[in-house]
């Protein structure tokens, strides 16, 4: 299987869009699972359910973070890089999905949703895009790390 159809499964299983993300990609990252859903926990719902960044796309910037981000704080190259392939990425699944606001892709008003989560039913599923949208990261992702490994070579 896939990153992008293990992510849409995961969702599926009841994780949070950034959590199907994060945790799809863990055989890359090298984080084990239980470390991967908690670091991914907060960015659910466009950020603890405020419908702002989209989770996926958080989860998307989590896992370029781990394998391609900077760890020296005064390397100010390596962190425009990292900076300028990160809105790339953005504006890939802004273009693709048209925003890369939570609120926005779930047609919702301004402000953040009850902190309560709905219940994960057929109906929730079919009204949400959101397993797209985990779809949709997931596979930038990949292609990203593909086209990486291919410019390595």
């Amino acid at each position: 299987m896939d990153h992008a159809q293990k992510a849409r499964e995961l969702f599926k299983q009841g994780y949070n869009c950034s959590q199907a993300v994060v945790l799809a990609f863990s055989d890359l990252t090298g984080l084990d699972e239980k470390t991967a859903a908690m670091l991914s926990s907060s960015f659910g719902g466009g950020m603890g359910r405020m419908r702002e960044v989209c989770g996926a796309v958080s989860g998307m910037f989590m896992v370029i973070g781990m394998l391609y981000g900077y760890d020296d704080p005064k390397e100010t190259t390596g962190k425009a890089a990292h900076y300028a392939r990160l809105q790339a990425l953005a504006a890939k699944f802004r273009e693709e999905n048209g925003s890369i606001i939570c609120r926005e892709l779930l047609g919702l008003g301004a402000g953040a949703s009850v902190p309560v989560p709905e219940a994960r039913t057929e109906t929730y599923y079919k009204k949400r895009p959101c397993a797209d949208m985990v779809e949709s990261a997931a596979r930038m992702t990949e292609a990203y790390i593909l086209e990486q490994e291919s410019n390595a070579d």
